[in-house]
């Protein structure tokens, strides 16, 4: 009798009104991306009206948050469904994506910005290490006082993180082939295999020999996502709908890097806000995840996300500018000025002297801020 209604195997039945109420972000997603293919040249021609350029930006960058946030969102489902270490995965690659397409964009429209990967990747490892994580460990301490996480996990992590971060970010203000902070071709070629080959062999331990470094025993997430997964549609569903939502995001990041380009380039902005915009754009979707698993006392979770996302940033946009860059004939400058190059330094050895004892508390979390906010200062006044 109650064989079909309890079923913990069974599909769910899916209606009409249960998937537009999820997928409300396509009502206002689709008709803002037919409208920009539609009409898009022509508003994007003249953005010498500063009002009229603010409400284009707003528009897009709002309407490209929200598009993300259903990227992570299905990602997420997707999560629930194959268990962790994939499902964190498929999050952060979902991520990274929209980072290079939003990187990639930006460069190949308007004038040449040969500083904004760096800005991005800068901006990127700064709200990743210092605001997110500060903020998690900060709520997170402050309701459980203490939180777990797996040690070898997060030091795989950063071990990665501190050298792609060094090599790539701080290495080319002392290179000799190269005048400036730039790498010559050969070093260039070296660094895209170097990112790459790197992140192959951190995926290999994440995904088989040692998936155990990222999972936290015993925290009652495993349970969760089996529970939650038991009720939700199907993973081709939420695949199918991750891949949409990608395709429009892609449609409006085109429209975005016009305008983007435009205040930098008319405005007089500072060029590091360029990337500080983009950083903002790609993470603040991810952020609400890690921040609601730090409150559900899941860290090991949030920190897969955080570190996840600042480590396929790094080993993948960087290789996929670089290869954009030696396509066009684009110079691409990677080396931080001497202030940001110290404040990289020195949020790298924090990060690594927070994470060392395998638990948290709140202390480290406002260490964290207080990095973060120094780093909006210097973007400013630095």
């Amino acid at each position: 009798m109650h064989g079909p209604a309890t079923s913990a195997n069974a599909a769910p039945r899916v209606t009409l009104r249960s998937l537009l109420r999820q997928e409300r972000a396509l009502f206002v997603f689709l008709p803002t991306a037919a409208l920009f293919l539609v009409y898009g040249r022509a508003w994007l021609a003249d953005l010498s009206n500063l009002v009229w350029q603010a409400f284009v930006f707003l528009w897009l960058f709002l309407a490209i948050v929200w598009g993300a946030k259903s990227v992570v969102r299905h990602a997420d489902r997707l999560a629930q469904r194959l268990g962790e270490p994939y499902g964190t995965l498929i999050l952060t690659l979902s991520v990274a994506s929209i980072e290079i397409m939003t990187v990639g964009m930006v460069m190949l429209t308007g004038a040449n910005n040969p500083t904004l990967v760096r800005d991005s990747m800068f901006s990127v490892v700064m709200i990743v290490l210092n605001g997110l994580i500060g903020l998690a460990l900060v709520l997170g301490g402050w309701r459980y006082h203490e939180q777990e996480y797996n040690l070898r996990g997060v030091l795989s992590y950063l071990s990665v993180i501190v050298s792609l971060s060094v090599f790539s970010l701080i290495m080319p203000n002392f290179t000799r082939s190269t005048e400036g902070p730039t790498f010559s071709a050969g070093q260039e070629g070296f660094l895209i295999v170097m990112c790459l080959g790197l992140y192959a062999v951190f995926l290999a331990i994440q995904t088989t020999r040692h998936r155990t470094y990222f999972v936290l025993q015993g925290d009652g997430k495993g349970h969760d996502a089996a529970g939650e997964g038991a009720g939700m549609p199907s993973a081709p569903f939420h695949a199918g709908f991750l891949f949409g939502y990608l395709l429009l995001v892609m449609i409006l990041v085109e429209k975005l890097a016009v305008v983007l380009n435009h205040a930098i380039e008319t405005l007089g902005l500072p060029p590091a806000l360029g990337g500080l915009a983009v950083a903002i754009l790609v993470l603040a979707p991810e952020a609400l995840g890690a921040v609601k698993a730090a409150l559900r006392n899941h860290m090991q979770r949030a920190i897969n996300i955080l570190l996840g996302s600042a480590l396929a940033t790094l080993a993948l946009t960087i290789p996929a500018v670089l290869v954009i860059g030696l396509i066009h004939d684009l110079p691409v400058v990677l080396g931080l000025s001497g202030v940001e190059g110290v404040m990289l330094g020195l949020t790298l050895a924090v990060s690594m002297v927070t994470f060392s004892g395998g638990r948290t508390n709140i202390l480290q979390g406002a260490v964290h801020l207080a990095l973060f906010f120094a780093f909006l200062m210097l973007v400013f006044w630095g």
